[in-house]
């Protein structure tokens, strides 16, 4: 009595274990199948594999054949069944289309005499969705001869088999991206860089920017330390290269000048094992052509130890450059005189006011005669007489103030830490530059209303620039007084 409570108590265990496995679990009856196998090999069938695939509807046969006798519960779970009847009743939604391989190899495992037979492959829940399954079964003991307990074990590989695929896919692409990539492709080792960087930290290093300054020879050691290990052929077209052992044999007439300062900013983000980096620099083409590229640059995933191998793409920008600065010109200057225009000089102003550097000096300026002339003699002169104004602001004040035309006559000059003395000798030197201008030119001759002011720190530079402005009409109103408000003389009135 109690050894038959013991075995009961055991099955119970079983059963448990059997129910609560965490993969799903299937018990099937294989007999039928034995039976048909026997019965295929008395009619000479040799070749089980060939036979099923030249008799496909075998394959339906055979398979409806099997039995099932019990599943556990993940199996309902994994396959949406209510319980076992609405699994077995809807099995042929479970197994079909691309497992029929699979199966006949199942099949022709278990003709072969083995008591175990695994596949990965197919199946689908009872509601449509593909499950990639990983699929172990074994004959269990005692059944050996008639098969009649098959435990089957399901591993639900879905997951695992989308993420190998998605990386096939990424490696494919990124392999056709690199061959035909319409931007610059290189492939590089940067091992031997992150070994001197390594060996400068272990020296103690702590402030690298500083040991830069120092040791300027350090950017170059590294850059020789680069080395190339391939490049696409967009990179060839960049760079004017006939094939990829020239341009690996000329790299220095490629990365030179400039590229050296970039190079020492990247080395301080490597150093701060910054491993994406993204930057502007200007490389050569082998004919000299300097070429402005976007690079991007970054380690190769499961590269990160060691830098050996380093992706880098480079997109010629050198138009758009172009572009940008011409635009950024029209934005900032007035095209007639290549001063600057209204708006920048209002952000300049707006900057100044904030900043300084204090003190800061105003100087407005007024062309003298410039309605009359175009009066009498056509706009044409006037732009000519605004040229000449442009030309003589800027060689008289120099690159380092904001000199601006802000209205069509009227020009403003923005100097920084420039107090009263040195705003009054900008003045001398912009008429002397005048007097210069006016015996060069024959005709129209150049006259300015010049009205200054200075802005000490604590001061609103918005209200210093309408002291300038109203000296300036002040100097205006003295300039037609002392012509005897004579209008009709070319260049002395509006």
């Amino acid at each position: 009595m109690h050894s038959e409570r013991a075995a009961s108590r055991l099955d119970d265990d079983y059963e448990t274990l059997f129910q609560l496995a965490p993969v799903s679990l299937w018990l099937e009856d294989f007999s039928a199948v034995r039976r048909a196998f026997d019965q295929l090999r008395a009619d000479g069938v040799a070749d089980l594999r060939a036979y099923l695939r030249a008799h496909p509807h075998e394959v339906a046969r055979c398979s409806s054949l099997i039995r099932v006798i019990a599943v556990n519960r993940r199996t309902l779970d994994l396959f949406r069944a209510a319980d076992l009847a609405d699994l077995v009743a809807n099995l042929d939604a479970v197994f079909r289309d691309d497992m029929f391989d699979q199966h006949v190899e199942e099949l022709g495992q278990l003709w072969d005499g083995g008591m175990h037979f695994s596949s990965q492959t197919v199946n689908y829940t009872l509601d449509g969705e593909r499950l990639d399954i990983r699929l172990d079964a074994s004959v269990m003991p005692g059944h050996e001869t008639d098969w009649s307990r098959v435990l089957l074990s399901i591993e639900d590989i879905t997951a695992r088999v989308r993420t190998e695929r998605d990386l096939r896919r990424s490696q494919q692409y990124a392999q056709g991206l690199f061959e035909h990539s319409p931007v610059s492709l290189w492939v590089e080792d940067f091992s031997a860089v992150k070994m001197l960087l390594d060996e400068v930290r272990a020296a103690g290093i702590t402030d690298f920017r500083t040991f830069l300054n120092v040791h300027p020879d350090f950017v170059t050691r590294c850059m020789q330390e680069i080395r190339v290990l391939d490049v696409n052929q967009q990179t060839l077209s960049m760079f004017g290269a006939p094939s990829k052992d020239v341009l690996l044999s000329r790299l220095g007439d490629v990365f030179r000048d400039d590229m050296r300062i970039h190079f020492a900013e990247q080395l301080v983000d490597l150093w701060h094992e910054k491993l994406w980096q993204q930057r502007e620099v200007i490389n050569y083409a082998l004919d000299g052509r300097s070429v402005d590229v976007y690079m991007q640059w970054s380690v190769f995933p499961g590269r990160e130890a060691d830098w050996d191998q380093v992706l880098v793409s480079l997109t010629d920008i050198t138009a758009r450059k172009k572009a940008e600065a011409y635009v950024e010109f029209l934005g900032k200057h007035d095209v007639l005189t290549k001063l600057f225009n209204r708006a920048y000089y209002e952000d300049e102003l707006a900057r100044l006011g904030r900043k300084g550097p204090w003190p800061v000096s105003v100087i407005a300026v007024d062309l003298n005669g410039l309605k009359l002339v175009n009066d009498q003699f056509g706009h044409s002169d006037g732009d000519a007489l605004l040229r000449r104004t442009g030309e003589v602001l800027k060689k008289a004040v120099g690159e380092q103030a904001c000199v601006a035309r802000t209205g069509g006559d009227e020009f403003m000059v923005l100097l920084p830490a420039c107090d009263e003395r040195g705003a009054a000798t900008v003045v001398e030197q912009i008429q002397q530059v005048v007097e210069l201008n006016n015996q060069f030119y024959p005709g129209v001759r150049l006259s300015f209303s010049i009205g200054v002011a200075t802005c000490s720190q604590g001061e609103r530079l918005t209200d210093t620039c309408k002291i300038a402005d109203g000296r300036m009409y002040e100097a205006k109103r003295a300039h037609y007084e002392a012509l005897g408000n004579e209008r009709r003389q070319v260049g002395t009135a509006d």
